[in-house]
C-alpha cells in the first residue's frame, strides 16, 4: 500500500479520528503501565511514530519523556501542536523516519505499523532499529488474529498479526522481546496486542 494513500485517507477522515481518539481516553490502562514502564522513565529522545492526534505523546510528555510526535498527516500535527504545547511534533513518515544511526533511545509505534502489508513491514522495522540505540526499546501496538490477513479498517485497509510472528519479525530486525500484553475481543474492539522490545 502506498504511504500516500494511507496519509490522503487519514487527512479526510481527520476531524472524526481527532473527535475519536484525540483525548486518549479510550486508551486501555494496562497499555498506559506498559507504555511507561518501558518508554516513561527513557534517558534521551523518544520518537512517537504515526503520532496521530498526538495523545500518546501527550502523556509521554507529562512523564517527563523527552518525546517528538511525528506523523505524515498535516492536520493530525496541527491538532496535536495545539492541545499538547509542551510537546514537540513534527510531519514525516515511519518508513524513513529523519534521525541519524543510533541517534533514539526509545519509539512508540502504536497502531501506526497496522497499514503496512506483509512484504513492507520488515523495511519499517529494520528503518526503525537503524535509528535505534543499542539497548533501547521500541513498544509496538497492534490488532491481533491467528494469522496475517487484511480486513477493512474504518480508514484503510490494515492488517490484523499474530504475536508471534511481530515478535519474529521483531527478532529478525534485531530486536529482542521484554514484555508481551494481549486482550481478547471485546465487543466492538477488535483483539489487541502489545509488545515491548529491546535493540540489541
Amino acid at each position: 500500500m502506498k504511504t500516500s494513500d494511507v496519509q490522503q485517507a487519514y487527512s479526510s477522515l481527520s476531524h472524526v479520528y481527532i473527535d475519536l481518539f484525540g483525548s486518549g481516553q479510550h486508551e486501555h490502562p494496562d497499555d498506559l503501565r506498559l507504555i511507561d514502564q518501558h518508554l516513561g522513565h527513557v534517558t534521551g529522545p523518544v520518537l512517537d511514530l504515526g503520532c496521530g492526534p498526538g495523545h500518546l505523546t501527550g502523556y509521554l510528555r507529562s512523564r517527563d519523556t523527552d518525546v517528538t510526535g511525528i506523523d505524515m498527516v498535516p492536520e493530525f500535527i496541527a491538532h496535536a501542536r495545539q492541545a499538547h504545547p509542551t510537546a514537540k511534533f513534527e510531519l514525516g513518515s515511519i518508513a524513513r523516519p529523519a534521525r541519524a544511526d543510533g541517534s533514539v533511545a526509545g519509539a512508540l509505534a502504536w497502531y501506526s505499523l497496522i497499514h503496512f502489508e506483509p512484504n513492507q513491514l520488515n523495511h519499517a522495522l529494520a528503518e526503525i532499529r537503524r535509528i535505534m540505540a543499542p539497548g533501547g526499546v521500541l513498544v509496538v501496538g497492534f490488532f491481533e488474529g491467528p494469522r496475517c490477513e487484511p480486513f477493512e479498517h474504518k480508514v484503510i485497509t490494515a492488517h490484523r498479526w499474530p504475536a508471534d510472528e511481530i515478535a519474529r519479525r521483531l527478532a529478525e530486525s534485531g530486536f529482542i522481546e521484554l514484555e508481551r500484553l494481549q486482550r481478547p475481543r471485546d465487543g466492538e474492539r477488535r483483539a489487541h496486542a502489545a509488545i515491548a522490545a529491546a535493540a540489541v
